[in-house]
């Protein structure tokens, strides 16, 4: 085979396994277990990195429930979905408790509200796989999954108030309704 066709053969190659890459969620390749995430929390004195952590560990938790659930295996379902909960929880003290403006700093903030989106997506899934007497504890997580949301979303796009010019005051505009004449 000459070179060229090495090459093509070569960049192929790793285009089929990029797009293995892509295909599958992030959080499947980390090889995360849940000892070595544990030993990780408690080591990490920086609150950013330590939510990182616990938000991987949170997913971990979040998949051992819901295939716990989908078993009908109705304590196992419970204690994952519950501590999962913890963590997340845990993780968005630790991003308020941080000292961080998420604005300017995002970091860890952006990451919470990714995860939080993909597993509501995630429980959302599941429910419909999961016998009906688990459904009903799968609505309050969800719920409070938003919660947590809706504060990570109001650190990352703060609202403000109107914008005036200290200059001058601020009259309302009106416009003329037939000839639309800002007057």
């Amino acid at each position: 085979m000459n070179l060229i066709a090495r090459r093509i053969n070569a960049f192929a190659c790793l285009l089929v396994f990029a797009g293995a890459d892509w295909a599958v969620p992030a959080q499947a390749f980390r090889g995360d277990t849940e000892e070595d995430l544990q030993t990780r929390i408690e080591r990490e004195h920086d609150p950013v990195k330590r939510a990182k952590f616990k938000i991987r560990f949170a997913y971990l938790k979040l998949v051992r429930g819901t295939e716990a659930c989908e078993k009908d295996d109705h304590d196992e379902c419970l204690k994952g979905l519950s501590s999962y909960l913890e963590l997340m929880k845990s993780s968005w003290t630790d991003l308020e408790s941080s000292g961080h403006n998420a604005v300017k700093q995002p970091s860890g903030f952006k990451e919470l509200d990714i995860a939080l989106r993909e597993d509501e997506r995630t429980l959302e899934d599941a429910k419909r796989k999961i016998p009906l007497e688990d459904r009903d504890a799968v609505n309050p997580l969800i719920e409070e999954i938003d919660k947590i949301r809706n504060h990570v979303l109001d650190a990352l796009f703060p609202r403000s108030g109107p914008v005036t010019n200290k200059n001058k005051a601020a009259a309302p505009i009106e416009s003329h309704f037939i000839s639309g004449r800002v007057e």
